[in-house]
């Protein structure tokens, strides 16, 4: 794991770096920063400085434009212009790597990480950009990609996040597999793992709320057919930390048949916090003891005009089981 330990120190001096925490208050709105970067994009000949490749399909406008801006920022490398789009002190702030565990708990602490090196002598093609934009301005989940020369390995995230009333982003949290991105990170490796992740702080609509109750229900029910009969027949169904990706309801089912009492967001998982619009959103989870030292997950669920699941994606830290068992969960994919 040697190779490994060097691909991830850019990640882990970038975690580090977020230790210094002050009491510095961070002003700026977000237009103001979205007017500023798009002066710095138009010296990269297009209008945003990484491929505008986002899926906001299930998004509103609104929300789609406040994270392709503060991608803006973050591939052009402001980390003050990042720092704005989080709401200005006194408001209570909260970003959270729920892979490791590490917290940054104020704009003071987002601007220590973000306007120091690595991140702020990172070279111009360091990019980190949006994928998919699930939700609203009122909370909604996004995947997004940091590129290998921001952090020394490519990094593929579902994250929450929670604005307050004016789009400002009051809660955000990062989750991602260790696996994926050839890490060898132990929970606990930057301290205590955090207890309070401010959950059910957001404001998710009815619609999302309801399906993953549901959904989460008939997992931990172990009861496939149910939890399949929330989707849609041409459903989609992946599986970021396996790799894995079934289509089709009666395939869900068989699935789950096979799989569902062994993975960590099964039986004895729980609903943590939901965000989204009616279109669909994420809900993050506890995971079941079985999975441990496996805390949480990260689910993101697209919904059709009826609110049943379309698309469902989760993710989690697959690092944290034994070579063994995430094979053996890997094979539960395969129709035998």
């Amino acid at each position: 794991m040697g190779d490994d330990h060097a691909l991830s120190a850019r990640r882990r001096t970038l975690l580090r770096a977020g230790a210094a925490i002050g009491a510095t208050t961070v002003l700026g709105a977000a237009e103001a920063v979205q007017a500023g970067s798009a002066r710095a994009q138009s010296r990269h000949g297009s209008r945003l400085p990484y491929p505008d490749v986002a899926d906001t399909s299930h998004a509103s406008e609104r929300v789609a434009r406040i994270v392709k801006a503060f991608f803006a920022a973050k591939s052009l490398h402001q980390g003050a212009a990042m720092v704005s789009f989080f709401a200005p002190a006194p408001a209570p702030v909260l970003y959270i790597d729920a892979g490791l565990g590490f917290t940054w708990p104020s704009q003071a602490a987002l601007l220590q990480v973000w306007t120091n090196p690595p991140f702020s002598t990172a070279p111009a093609d360091a990019l980190s950009y949006p994928l998919r934009i699930v939700g609203d301005e009122r909370s909604a989940t996004i995947e997004f990609v940091d590129t290998p020369k921001l952090l020394g390995q490519e990094f593929r995230f579902l994250s929450s996040l929670t604005f307050d009333r004016r789009g400002k982003i009051v809660r955000w949290i990062d989750y991602w597999d260790g696996r994926s991105s050839l890490t060898d990170l132990p929970i606990g490796t930057l301290g205590p793992y955090p207890t309070d992740f401010r959950d059910g702080q957001g404001s998710a609509a009815a619609a999302i709320t309801a399906a993953a109750t549901r959904l989460q229900a008939a997992f931990a029910a172990g009861d496939p057919a149910a939890a399949a009969g929330l989707f849609t027949p041409d459903a989609v169904y992946e599986d970021m930390a396996l790799h894995a990706r079934v289509e089709g309801q009666p395939q869900i089912q068989r699935y789950l048949t096979r799989a569902l009492a062994r993975l960590p967001y099964g039986p004895g998982a729980a609903v943590a916090n939901v965000t989204g619009s009616g279109r669909g959103g994420g809900y993050e989870w506890q995971a079941a003891p079985l999975a441990a030292p496996l805390r949480r997950g990260h689910t993101v669920l697209e919904l059709d005009g009826a609110g049943m699941i379309s698309r469902f994606t989760v993710i989690y830290d697959a690092f944290q089981f034994t070579d063994a068992a995430y094979q053996s969960l890997g094979l539960l994919a395969l129709e035998l």
